[in-house]
């Protein structure tokens, strides 16, 4: 890296954004066009409430029922104490690969480096599984979106080769339009951002005022009482933890996005509040709204069977079409914050093929050879959706896994600093752009701290945990119940492999450079 300064040793300066950038030891060429509404726009549309609950709503009622409910508070309160705390380091190092760059000023150039491995595989994860969503809304929007015959369940043969196919076609658009100008993406994505939140109100407002039950449904277990109220809930939390992640794409984008120190903190914060809030009112808009609870209907159709059935077939299909745009934009998001990640990373010189990653092209502002690593990597995963339909869960399950874990290695090293007193949160260490005190938790940073890191490091076992009745429920995949902790193991493993190589690289030249 250019710059591993740690906080406490370069307070932040009220600076204009280039001469801040530069303070870090890099220089301008990313486009900085991002207002605020753009930097939110890309928090929310990363986290995308209607992508992500239509995309797995049937999964946390399949395995926790009504009573699943309750696992979405718990979870955002849990994720608004990591935002917090990403918060106040959006603020001290408004820069590109936030994770990644983070982490490595708080801990270790090594230790940094495998956060941002194993994020941005992670990222990569989540595209494939973000353009997956897609076979949730479209061939109930119509049939003849149902391009390989049969069944359109996502967990059938004929639905699982249909979402591979429908995604290739969707991340083909969003890396096309992640080459061209960054002022397009960023138009698109507040354009989409905008339908979504439009779309994902009025969806709440008529299931609320169509609904067939009280809210006290909510405190029943339902036909997945069999497995007891703990498994349930610890199960059916897989929801509201997919959905529940990306907030720190606003962090991703200060390098385009004007006045970064005072923008990113609030909008990172912001993005995460207002989907916490959407969701978790569409989540009880379902639920209460669902023609019956025990025809099969909510655990395999999910929001999808809801709006169709029970808001008529045509306004139904009215708010699936938004639901597809937010899916478009929530595929053309994330792409955007792995391309941005791998671009950091790439200028550190820490990757293969670093210099073509880290062009930049001066007429669009974007890195262009990222954008087709990430487009390529993730098309690729969706070929797996033809192996085996349970691929399509596994795909999705180890993308949430990786981004706890990543996330808990910079919550990690920054509880360290707080207690060894080298972590300055305080309001006086630095001002923003406009001559503010810089976002601080203040007093409260190191217990917000200390349950942020316990809570990811929770989330992130109970979410690997191999689960045979979640991830191999026709049995005998063994694989397939291991997934997660298999692919963890394999990135850490490819990662180690590349560093070691590396380093090898860089003592025989130093040897024959002595010669």
């Amino acid at each position: 890296m250019t710059t591993l300064a740690p906080s406490d040793d370069h307070p932040s300066r009220s600076l204009p954004d280039d001469a801040s950038l530069t303070e870090f030891g890099y220089r301008q060429e990313l486009h900085r066009s991002l207002g605020r509404y753009a930097s939110f726009a890309a928090g929310f549309s990363f986290i995308s409430v209607l992508t992500t609950v239509f995309q797995f709503f049937a999964v946390g009622y399949a395995f926790g029922g009504p009573v699943f409910f309750w696992t979405w508070p718990a979870v955002l309160v849990g994720q608004l104490l990591v935002a917090a705390c990403f918060a106040e380091l959006a603020a001290r190092y408004p820069i590109s690969g936030a994770i990644y760059q983070w982490s490595s000023r708080l801990s270790t150039p090594s230790f940094g480096w495998f956060a941002g491995w194993i994020m941005v595989i992670g990222q990569i994860v989540v595209v494939a599984a973000a353009a997956l969503a897609l076979q949730m809304v479209m061939p109930p929007l119509w049939s003849g979106f149902q391009f390989v015959g049969g069944d359109p369940s996502p967990t059938s043969a004929t639905g699982a080769a249909n979402a591979a196919v429908l995604g290739v076609v969707l991340l083909a658009l969003t890396t096309l339009v992640n080459v061209v100008d960054n002022r397009v993406m960023s138009l698109i994505n507040r354009v989409g951002v905008s339908a979504e939140i439009i779309g994902a109100v009025l969806i709440v407002v008529l299931l609320l005022t169509h609904s067939e039950r009280s809210p006290g449904i909510t405190f029943h277990l339902g036909t997945a009482g069999q497995s007891g109220l703990l498994a349930a809930l610890l199960t059916g939390s897989l929801t509201a933890a997919y959905v529940l992640i990306g907030f720190d794409s606003a962090g991703e984008m200060s390098e385009e996005t004007h006045q970064p120190r005072r923008t990113s903190p609030r909008t990172i914060l912001t993005a995460l509040g207002a989907a916490g809030l959407l969701g978790g009112l569409l989540v009880l808009g379902g639920l209460l709204a669902a023609p019956s609870l025990t025809d099969g209907g909510l655990a395999s159709g999910g929001l999808s069977y809801v709006l169709t059935s029970s808001l008529g077939d045509g306004v139904g299909r009215v708010l699936l079409a938004d639901v597809v745009i937010a899916i478009a934009v929530a595929t053309l998001a994330i792409q955007t914050a792995a391309c941005r990640m791998l671009f950091s990373m790439a200028r550190d010189g820490v990757l293969p093929c670093s210099r073509a990653l880290s062009r930049v092209s001066p007429r669009t502002g974007m890195p262009t050879g990222p954008a087709l690593v990430v487009g390529v990597f993730a098309a690729a995963l969706l070929l797996l959706n033809f192996a085996s339909p349970d691929a399509f869960l596994a795909i999705g399950t180890t993308c949430i896994v990786l981004l706890y874990l990543a996330y808990a290695m910079v919550t990690g090293p920054m509880l360290v600093r707080r207690l060894r007193g080298h972590y300055r949160g305080a309001a006086t260490d630095g001002t923003d752009e406009t001559g503010r005190p810089l976002f601080s938790l203040g007093r409260w940073g190191l217990p917000v701290n200390a349950l942020a890191l316990l809570y990811g490091l929770f989330m992130t076992v109970n979410l690997a945990w191999p689960r045979a009745a979640v991830y191999d429920p026709t049995g005998g995949h063994w694989y397939f119940q291991w997934f997660t902790v298999l692919f963890l193991g394999a990135a850490v493993g490819a990662g180690a492999a590349f560093r070691w190589t590396r380093r090898q690289r860089g003592r025989a030249r130093a040897a024959v450079a002595t010669a």
